[in-house]
């Protein structure tokens, strides 16, 4: 980064209010210091650096994030600042339940209050796995101090026999092969061993690639940082050079805000359509855009879909994984295929413009990342459904499903949650066929709770052993970024709090229609009021706790799932410190 001239003076430091002050609360604060151990002259006057960690040892995800914090301290020490680490919620997508979406917010909320109560300058945020990148970066957008991400990074590709596997995408792919009868018992023990052979994230193009790569795009990484596989020892330099870039954004004062702005938010959704991203995304970018100021929309993503191409060929819609994207260029050669969609006169967390960011960037292999003239698809790799069904919208990853399901009209099969569809979905007397849409309900935000990835419902076994490996599938629900198939997603307002899908009936027609948009449940208004009249609410399902205050603030996912009392407007007053 262009060192500023306007850099701050160490009595400008927000840390000074506690340390350098004549009274008695600064003498406290610098004696328990000196009980950590540290020596005046290595904290005093120099930007201290809270590094927010979400290393535990349950996330597979994040279990070398504890050694990458001390890269990135290495980093801020060499650049003359004070480096402290915080231990953070874990969000681990692996083993969290209900679902982490449920806690997304709270870890938002941490890091907001964190960064507000303690006598940090700026701040290192570790994350990767699904939903902690958008939760830091909620609560940092909230905090607002100057602020660098350091992606948890992909894994290495999966192995199994001969076959280079990606974990998620295979992990549905083989798990219906063996529900139809294709490989057995000894074949997906192998598979156990070889899906994930190394920390860090899904190195397909799921929801944790998705956001770390939306992350970058907004400017808010190192170049090339979201790519970078987490066991590889450029992972290690990139958090290092982290801790650099975060001392020199202090002294200069760009804060989140300067970062975040509008032309960032649309450049970040550019990416995720261009990417062939996570469904996941819409929702996380809505929230993170608020937590900003910014409104974003989904009408604005379909809106930018129709203006991008897909350039990334990775799986789950292409062929490749993020090793290979990352040894084509990265996401410096991707963006840099994008220009003329970009908004390149903006500031990132290292450059002055994006356009100083992405100069020289090339792309080494066209095939994993292709070029304008030769796309995955004409259009962003999501679109936003309207119609009857979901007035506040749905989404679909129209480039993982089947083509011939773009179109398509058949009878609903309703399933009342997610526990009735495991216990039935087989059941012959469904007499489910390939034209039937599976319709999945009381999964959303509150109904999940939580809004789980149920999304991609099971095929019937029995269908899967005819060949089908796709059919239309309706839900309120999310689907992990690793899935595949021709599911409709985040059906607003959801079935719980009393949305039209509430209404659905077996044996009701529905309609979807990608290239216009629609999803149409053929039913009369005045059935639907008859039906709407006879609905009832269901119960809350937490009476205290954290439960009780998520029923109560969660927003509907076309707003981004945030909590009312987060997502409003408004000023938070920094701590008196003396």
């Amino acid at each position: 980064m262009t060192p500023a001239a306007g850099r701050v003076s160490s009595e400008e430091l927000r840390s000074h209010q506690w340390y350098g002050t004549d009274g008695l609360r600064s003498f406290s604060h610098r004696a328990r210091t000196r009980q950590l151990g540290y020596l005046p002259e290595e904290h005093l006057g120099k930007p201290v650096i809270a590094i927010l960690n979400t290393w535990s040892d349950i996330n597979p995800c994040h279990v070398h994030l504890r050694e990458r914090a001390q890269a990135v301290k290495r980093g801020v020490w060499q650049a003359g600042g004070f480096p402290l680490e915080f231990p953070v919620s874990t969000l681990s997508e692996t083993f969290q339940k209900p679902t982490p979406m449920l806690y997304r917010n709270m870890l938002a909320m941490e890091t907001e209050e964190l960064l507000r109560s303690y006598p940090v300058d700026g701040a290192v945020l570790l994350g990767g796995c699904d939903k902690s990148t958008p939760a830091l970066l909620m609560g940092a957008a909230s905090a607002d101090l100057p602020a660098v991400f350091v992606p948890a990074g992909p894994m290495l590709p999966g192995h199994w026999r001969d076959e280079v596997l990606g974990s998620g995408t295979d992990m549905w792919k083989y798990w219906d092969d063996k529900r139809a009868g294709l490989i057995g018992d000894c074949e997906m023990a192998e598979l156990e061993s070889g899906l994930a052979r190394s920390p860090g994230h899904c190195m397909t193009m799921g929801t944790a690639s998705t956001l770390t790569a939306a992350a970058e795009a907004l400017g808010v990484t190192v170049p090339g940082a979201s790519s970078i596989p987490a066991v590889d020892s450029g992972h290690d330099r990139m958090a290092a050079r982290s801790g650099l870039a975060i001392v020199e954004l202090v002294w200069q004062q760009r804060k989140l805000s300067d970062i975040l702005t509008a032309d960032a938010y649309e450049d970040a959704v550019a990416t995720v359509l261009a990417l062939g991203g996570s469904t996941n995304a819409v929702i996380h970018l809505i929230a993170m855009a608020g937590r900003s100021g910014i409104t974003l929309t989904l009408d604005d993503f379909d809106r930018i879909a129709r203006t991008v191409p897909v350039l990334a060929n990775l799986r789950p819609g292409g062929k490749y994984l993020m090793e290979d994207f990352h040894f084509a260029g990265g996401l410096p050669g991707f963006l840099a295929r994008l220009t003329d969609v970009l908004h390149l006169d903006r500031p990132t967390v290292t450059h002055d413009t994006l356009r100083a960011q992405l100069d020289g960037a090339l792309v080494h292999n066209s095939d994993v990342i292709r070029e304008r003239d030769n796309p995955l698809a004409d259009e962003g790799g999501v679109a936003v459904l309207r119609g009857n069904l979901c007035p506040d919208g749905a989404v679909i990853k129209h480039i993982a499903a089947e083509p011939h399901l773009l179109r398509h009209t058949g009878p609903a099969v309703v399933f009342d949650d997610y526990q009735e569809m495991q216990r039935t979905i087989n059941d012959p007397a469904l007499a489910l066929t390939p034209d039937h849409v599976l319709v999945l309900r009381n999964a959303g935000p509150k109904g999940g709770p939580g809004m789980p990835e149920y999304g991609m419902l099971p095929i019937p076994d029995y269908l899967l052993k005819q060949g089908v490996r796709d059919m239309v599938r309706l839900s309120d629900a999310r689907m992990s970024g690793t899935s595949y198939g021709a599911c409709v997603l985040h059906i607003a307002p959801e079935s719980y709090v009393g949305g039209p899908l509430a209404l659905v009936r077996s044996g009701d027609l529905i309609t979807l229609d990608v290239e216009a948009r629609l999803l149409h449940l053929d039913v009369s208004e005045e059935e639907l009021s008859r039906r709407r009249a006879g609905w009832t609410p269901p119960a809350n399902r937490y009476e205290r706790g954290y439960g009780a205050l998520y029923q109560d603030q969660i927003t509907q996912a076309d707003t981004g799932c945030d909590f009312a009392f987060l997502a409003r407007p408004g000023d938070v007053p920094d701590p008196y410190a003396g």
